[in-house]
């Protein structure tokens, strides 16, 4: 499958992500205006990388299905995809240009007017990745450690995407300060324990003081890139390890992998929820944490255990 196969909206999309990357970068040095405490431009910044990363990553998924009807499908969410991408995109810079905030904010009628429009958006391209998921799942012809690494990195890129829903209820202060103002200028927050746009690590601007759940967000949506890249890996490294040659031994790792990617997001979005700052990990979280660690590593053990007998059973693939 070559690249003038995969989806044309996407990579125009992934383009236009790429250069709103250098706008950005161009703003953070130009323009001094901050936000929330981090430079106005910051935020355009982070998405559009991660856009630019998830938009061929999306593009060469849809390109690996079989069947005519399931690529027409996949080919149709990703337009969806692309456009709802667009959509959001438009919508924060667009507010950064005036000098205001795009999440949460619903200060006046046309700031509660683009905070809908992005809450859509977002809901949209989130179902549209679902629809793609599903189509992957159901094709028995993608099958290997490559297919399962594309199939779980998508269910758990599904997952870190919907930790955004936490983040949209109003928080206990806000719900006071409406009662005593009558106002609601803002719904919702990333932080946990502590109001947004206090101290935070630099550009990424993660609370340092409270729990925030953009780090739970973030880990979830890059095992879309993390589990094939970690596919791609292994089968390279099965010409010169032994036991790796095996694809049961392949797939198995990635299924662990996955599990364990899936945990970490899962705990970093319990250790957000509790107010918890990440460099802050109390007794409970370290301790949830070296479990992950513990139990993914003798998973680790079990499955090159059994590479003996996989090897012997199964031709050896390595990929060309």
């Amino acid at each position: 499958m070559t690249v003038r196969s995969w989806n044309r909206p996407l990579l125009v999309f992934t383009g236009a992500m790429i250069l709103l990357v250098l706008v950005s970068l161009a703003g953070l040095v130009l323009d001094p205006r901050t936000l929330g405490g981090q430079p106005i431009w910051a935020k355009p910044l982070k998405f559009s990388v991660s856009l630019a990363l998830y938009g061929p990553t999306l593009a060469w998924m849809v390109s690996l299905l079989h069947g005519e009807r399931a690529r027409r499908i996949a080919s149709g969410a990703a337009v969806v995809v692309a456009v709802a991408g667009v959509l959001e995109m438009v919508a924060i810079v667009g507010q950064v240009t005036r000098g205001v905030g795009s999440h949460f904010n619903t200060a006046s009628a046309f700031d509660a007017a683009v905070y809908a429009v992005m809450g859509t958006s977002i809901s949209v391209l989130w179902v549209a990745n679902l629809v793609i998921a599903v189509l992957l799942l159901r094709d028995r012809a993608l099958s290997g450690s490559l297919g399962w690494a594309v199939r779980l990195g998508l269910a758990v890129s599904l997952l870190g995407m919907a930790v955004a829903f936490l983040m949209t209820s109003p928080t206990g202060a806000q719900i006071e300060a409406a009662a005593a103002t009558g106002a609601l200028p803002v719904t919702g927050a990333h932080a946990v324990g502590v109001p947004d746009g206090g101290p935070g690590l630099a550009l990424l601007g993660w609370s340092t003081t409270g729990g925030d759940l953009r780090i739970g967000h973030f880990v979830g949506l890059h095992a879309l890139q993390a589990l094939p890249l970690l596919a791609l890996g292994l089968g390279f490294l099965a010409a010169r390890v032994v036991v790796l040659r095996a694809d049961t031994v392949r797939t198995r790792l990635v299924i662990v992998a996955a599990g364990a990617w899936t945990g970490l997001t899962v705990l970093l979005v319990w250790q957000a929820l509790r107010a918890q700052p990440l460099l802050a990990p109390d007794a409970l979280t370290l301790g949830a944490a070296a479990a992950l660690v513990v139990g993914t590593l003798v998973a680790v053990g079990l499955v090159l255990r059994s590479a003996p007998r996989a090897v012997v059973e199964e031709p050896v693939a390595v990929p060309a």
